[in-house]
């Protein structure tokens, strides 16, 4: 029980932090080197560890208050004026 109180605590507080510029593609490029790195590892697990890494990294650059949403909020503004039509 304690450790689920404590990871909610530490997601809230990254939650109301604000975003850093350039956040998102930072994590996002991270993530493409380590997918890109997961082919010279030489053993599975290697592989398999480095994969993971890389998916959490693109999965955290997706995510978020200034990940896939904002994009999405960014895209509705613009399908509304003359960009999009």
């Amino acid at each position: 029980m304690e450790q689920k109180s404590w990871l909610a605590a530490l997601k809230e507080a990254d939650a109301r932090r604000p975003d850093l510029p350039g956040e998102h593609l930072i994590v996002l490029a991270t993530g493409v080197l380590l997918m890109m790195a997961t082919g010279r590892s030489r053993s599975l697990f290697g592989r398999v560890l480095i994969g993971a890494a890389a998916g959490a990294f693109i999965g955290r650059a997706a995510s978020g208050t200034g990940g896939v949403a904002r994009l999405a909020a960014m895209l509705e503004q613009f399908r509304g004026g003359r960009w999009l039509r």
